[in-house]
């Protein structure tokens, strides 16, 4: 059997995930890896801080530093380009699960 790397698969959906919950109101790192591990993704800092700097560096997302209980937080928000990315995003996926889901096999 080979062995399947769903990481690569997924990358993806966590970034569209991230903006989904930016386009409700800002996000902090331990929060949203949090809320992705209730939807069943694991993600250490390690791999997501790499994935909010890389949207950062995109344009889907602009940082702050808020001061929280005597500690420095970042603190991500969705720009007007992730609203836009976002949009068209919601777009593809419901056409992609539509035929991922539909009950018969795909044409060759």
């Amino acid at each position: 059997m080979v062995a399947v790397r769903t990481e690569d698969l997924y990358s993806g959906f966590v970034r569209l995930h991230i903006l989904h919950h930016a386009a409700g109101g800002p996000i902090f790192g331990l929060w949203i890896i949090e809320e992705l591990g209730r939807h069943g993704y694991r993600l250490s800092p390690g791999t997501l801080y790499p994935i909010l700097h890389g949207m950062e560096r995109s344009g889907y997302l602009i940082s702050e530093r808020q001061l929280v209980q005597g500690r420095f937080r970042r603190v991500y928000s969705i720009t007007p380009a992730g609203r836009d990315a976002l949009a068209l995003s919601r777009e593809k996926v419901r056409e992609l699960f539509g035929e991922l889901f539909e009950d018969r096999r795909p044409s060759m």
